[in-house]
């Protein structure tokens, strides 16, 4: 664990990421840096991190056998977070969109959900999510080849950017 990257992505050795707040030797500070951990604690699982780190109403449901017994099937090969919103130091609450890649039967999937974090006793846990998030779709408008162009410059859209 001292020596290799860690599985969350960063680029950053192990035990100065997720392994000092999956250890103890440091607190997560962002909703973010949790869900980075949570996601590592899965790919080396330590499923006692994982359910220590659910927000108090959701310990009661989580069921860690199943999720272990879930992870000898899997295995975890990469996460992207596509978007944080709130969730930093300054805040008691955060949204995680995040995939997380994984392999089960020779075949590569992606688990995407949409995470809601909160601060409980100065710690982030996880509240809940909804798996499979909607994505606002991105909306292109076009511009007309004799209109302003979009980039500031002053000319028309077919003598700058459109030529």
């Amino acid at each position: 664990m001292t020596t290799t990257k860690c599985p969350c992505g960063s680029g950053i050795l192990m035990r100065d990421c997720c392994g000092a707040i999956l250890d103890g030797r440091t607190k997560a500070e962002t909703a973010e840096a949790m869900m980075r951990a949570r996601y590592t604690a899965h790919v080396v699982g330590d499923f006692d991190f994982v359910a220590n780190t659910h927000a108090a109403e959701v310990k009661k449901t989580y069921n860690k056998s199943a999720a272990q017994a879930q992870a000898e099937t899997m295995q975890w090969v990469g996460l992207e977070i596509m978007e944080t919103v709130e969730g930093g130091a300054g805040d008691d609450e955060g949204v995680v969109t995040f995939g997380a890649r994984f392999m089960q039967d020779g075949v590569l999937n992606m688990h995407r959900e949409r995470s809601n974090f909160r601060r409980e006793n100065g710690v982030w846990v996880y509240v809940d999510g909804k798996i499979n998030p909607q994505i606002e779709p991105r909306r292109i408008e076009k511009v007309g080849r004799n209109a302003p162009c979009p980039c500031g410059s002053g000319k028309k859209y077919k003598k700058c950017c459109g030529a």
